[in-house]
């Protein structure tokens, strides 16, 4: 990963990355107190700006908390921040904690300032061999709580199941609970059934994608079907594709899982038109409105 861009935002002012601060006491320090979002920037402009605001805003109501800044603030937050780190490819890692107390409270929770911070770092660029080869996956049972809608700062558990991907020199964890497919340890998870893309429907025990939910548009531009179901763990293993999508990913096919062979066990038919798809849908936006 590439180091990240110099300027940040902390409460109200840009600062340099390397000398932002918080206190100690802060909630999302001590508790993982908190949401966050991660936002792809091409060309200078948000992707799909309005979808992300939206999922901090429930998170946030999910952990009975008000969104600290309206969409026009947001909007002139990330503008700034982004013009000041060069535009360009990038993306914004944004989060929101419900601030800092004078001691370490677990209830009632305190109606205190929040803490607001955001950083940009580069984009990261997908290698050409993932494009001719795909990535290779691993799987396991689903360990984190009962809560995976809210996108919590709390990620012990992803980072724990990412890790046995790392471990085992594959891209990604997919996430198993009660033989039924979730999504991944940072990812959402499609299939392709008999020519139609498949993704496990929204639930409290899978994060609402942004990207999942560009990728459905993409889809119906490109004339290929699309369903939201329940995927069982042998639907997913004798699939004629699997991908993986997430905001610094797009869409990537996985053509290796456990260390079988996914289909062919190259990126398939239909992630070459969803890929070429998203990307003419990219070029459309560049220069427009965000």
């Amino acid at each position: 990963m590439a180091d990240p861009l110099p300027i940040s935002y902390l409460n109200g002012a840009f600062v340099p990355l390397s000398e932002a601060r918080i206190s100690p006491l802060d909630r999302g320090f001590l508790y993982g107190d908190g949401v966050y979002e991660v936002m792809p920037v091409y060309a200078g402009r948000p992707f799909r700006f309005e979808a992300h605001a939206a999922r901090l805003t429930r998170s946030l109501a999910a952990i009975k908390m008000e969104d600290p800044h309206t969409r026009a603030e947001w909007r002139e937050l990330f503008s700034t921040l982004i013009t000041r780190n060069g535009g360009g490819d990038q993306y914004v890692y944004w989060q929101v904690t419900r601030g800092a107390e004078f001691g370490r409270n677990h209830a009632p929770l305190p109606n205190i300032p929040r803490t607001v911070f955001a950083f940009c770092a580069p984009l990261p660029v997908t290698p050409a061999t993932t494009f001719e080869n795909g990535v290779e996956c691993v799987t396991a049972q689903d360990t984190r709580w009962a809560r995976c809608d809210i996108k919590s700062v709390s990620l012990l558990a992803n980072i724990l199941l990412r890790q046995l991907a790392v471990d085992a020199h594959a891209a990604e964890t997919i996430l198993l609970r009660d033989g039924e497919l979730m999504e991944a340890s940072a990812s959402a998870v499609h299939v392709v059934l008999g020519g139609v893309i498949v993704s496990p429907p929204n639930s409290r025990k899978i994060l609402p994608g942004t990207t999942r939910t560009a990728m459905e548009e993409v889809a119906t531009i490109a004339g290929v079907p699309y369903k939201s179901a329940s995927v069982s763990e042998q639907q997913l293993r004798t699939a004629d594709e699997i991908w993986i999508s997430a905001s610094t990913r797009e869409v990537q096919p996985v053509t290796k899982l456990d260390g079988k062979p996914v289909g062919t066990g190259k990126p398939g038919p239909v992630w070459r038109r969803i890929h070429e798809q998203w990307q003419h849908y990219k070029r459309e936006l560049t220069g427009q409105p965000w």
